[in-house]
Formats: structure tokens, C-alpha cells, sequence
């Protein structure tokens, strides 16, 4: 799914629990990993996480529902993106603009992640 797509259904939606809903729902359709993918894991998150990239398409894995959803959006937001696009970004902006209710550890996540990413 295309983040454009997954930003459209956050911004349409009101109640808090069905926007985690829907997190949930995008990690459950985000892409198998490739074998040929680079996986790191995240340190800083409170779940198991790992950002892998292949080129400049980009795939996660979370032993977390919601987690895994995380991962769904951010790799969908620089997904076919080069590192020097990405480190042009506001990704943590982007992200907040969804209006997600986390709680302070998974929000701890979310930056490891933008940070790994923008450190590529």
C-alpha cells in the first residue's frame, strides 16, 4: 500500500482505537522481506524490530501487531527513495501529522526508526 493511501484512511478516521486499528491492518499487508534485503534491527523500541532495505525499496518486520504497522507506514513514506532524498525529509514531522495515540515508549521507537532511516 502506498503511504498516500495509508494517510488518507488515518486522516479519515476520528476515534483513536480505530486509527490503531488501522496501523495494525497496514502491517498486516506490508510486504514480505526479500531474501536479498539488508535487515537491521532497531534499538530503542520496545518490540522487536527490523527495517530491511533492497536497493531503495524498503521492508519490515516486528514481533508486534502494531509495531510491524509502524514499520508499514514509515517504510511505505520512503519506499523507492534514495538515502540523500531521505535525509531531505521531515519524516518525524510526516509521522506526527497522522495523529497516532502512542504512548511515550512506542513514540521512543517511532524516532530510533526515523533516525535509522535518515542515517542511511
Amino acid at each position: 500500500m502506498q503511504y498516500s493511501e495509508m494517510k488518507q484512511i488515518l486522516l479519515t478516521l476520528t476515534d483513536p482505537a480505530d486509527k490503531l486499528d488501522a496501523v495494525i491492518e497496514f502491517g498486516h499487508q506490508m510486504p514480505a522481506v526479500p531474501h536479498t534485503a539488508l535487515c537491521t534491527e532497531i534499538s530503542g523500541c520496545a518490540s522487536r524490530a527490523e527495517i530491511c532495505r533492497d536497493g531503495n525499496n524498503f521492508y519490515g518486520r516486528a514481533d508486534s501487531e502494531l509495531v510491524r504497522g509502524i514499520i508499514a507506514i514509515l517504510t511505505a513514506m520512503v519506499d523507492g527513495k534514495s538515502p540523500d532524498d531521505i535525509k531531505k525529509m521531515n519524516l518525524e514531522h510526516e509521522f506526527m501529522s497522522l495523529n497516532l495515540a502512542l504512548g511515550t515508549g512506542r513514540l521512543g521507537g517511532v524516532n530510533s526508526m526515523i533516525r535509522f532511516l535518515q542515517n542511511l
